[in-house]
């Protein structure tokens, strides 16, 4: 089976409505999910990676499934249970309840994904029948989406366990003698600049799946809008203007020559709750310039890093205090929180 995203893509609709911008984005994800291919979301933490992919997930349709660990469709079963009828429940589930994550971490094993022998159904069927088979997170996705967040950070011989079911939508289960149908869009993520215990894909994997790019918002008032509707909010009132300003420092961070992991939108909505819990805990109405300054150095400091002909010379402590100083000159008009 297929997913049939036509309807769904129709010109000018946006079926991405979670993402504010990303227009180009947005774009080669449907091109390749209309063709039902498999996608490598490559962006800097913090862009919507993740929300994108759950939205996918959204927009499939509801479904009447078995009820069984694969979702097994009524027409076509997959699972040895359904086939022989032994399976007779039934049960109607939403596309985002068929959305499976997969965490990508060194400690993750081939059992994660494909499955393993359960005990008590070993001693109940026989350690080699295929109904002491518990199934992996392959199988739970099923007529779903399997998303496999920061793919390169999982042990080379995961991605060699992932190789035959994208390329024939089939999984074999070596100990059984079977292969096991599963119809899912797999979305995978990887941040491009992180090298810390991460692993090189290898080139049969990378050749499974169509690369689509993700960047930073491309406008402060992206950007802003991300802010107002993502952000936790106290009784306090942020003014525009000066959350605007606060967008832009974090901004020219981002492009900022000496600046080489740059902060994310993370730190954006960071700078907004934490401002908004500064000025409450001072017992005022409004964020003020200090309100902001106050929150930087805890919630940035440790999300960028300077480069290496840079940070020798100048910690990032004292990189960020001259920064907001020409912050803090130029929101003069914010200090009292009067400008409302």
């Amino acid at each position: 089976m297929k997913f049939d995203f036509k309807p769904l893509f129709k010109e000018g609709a946006d079926p991405f409505s979670d993402i504010l911008g990303q227009d180009r984005t947005k774009f080669q994800l449907m091109s390749a999910l209309l063709m039902n291919r498999h996608v490598l979301i490559v962006g800097a933490p913090g862009i919507g990676k993740t929300t994108l992919a759950k939205n996918v997930a959204r927009l499939l349709p509801d479904m009447e499934v078995y009820a069984c660990e694969y979702n097994c469709d009524l027409k076509s079963p997959v699972c040895p249970s359904c086939r022989s009828g032994v399976t007779k429940g039934k049960r109607k589930i939403t596309g985002e309840q068929r959305f499976v994550r997969v965490q990508g971490s060194p400690d993750l094993t081939v059992e994660d994904l494909l499955g393993d022998i359960d005990p008590v159904k070993a001693l109940n069927f026989g350690p080699s029948s295929i109904e002491a088979f518990t199934p992996g997170k392959i199988f739970r996705a099923n007529n779903g989406v399997l998303f496999f967040d920061e793919v390169n950070r999982c042990p080379e011989k995961i991605q060699n366990s992932l190789l035959q079911v994208l390329e024939e939508g089939v999984a074999t289960m070596g100990g059984y003698s079977v292969d096991i149908p599963s119809n899912f869009i797999f979305i995978a993520t990887m941040n491009p600049d992180e090298v810390a215990a991460t692993e090189k894909l290898s080139d049969v994997f990378t050749d499974r799946l169509d690369v689509v790019h993700m960047t930073y918002p491309d406008a402060a008032e992206i950007e802003f809008e991300i802010v107002r509707s993502k952000g936790s909010r106290l009784d306090v009132e942020f003014p525009d203007k000066l959350l605007l300003k606060t967008l832009m420092f974090v901004r020219g961070l981002r492009n900022h020559k000496d600046v080489q992991k740059k902060p994310s939108v993370r730190v954006s909505i960071g700078l907004f709750e934490r401002a908004q819990a500064n000025a409450w805990l001072k017992g005022r109405k409004a964020v003020s310039s200090r309100d902001v300054v106050d929150a930087v150095l805890s919630v940035l400091s440790h999300r960028i890093e300077l480069k290496p002909a840079v940070k020798y010379l100048q910690s990032t402590h004292d990189f960020l205090v001259e920064q907001l100083r020409s912050f803090e000159e130029d929101t003069q008009e914010f200090a009292s929180g009067d400008c409302l």
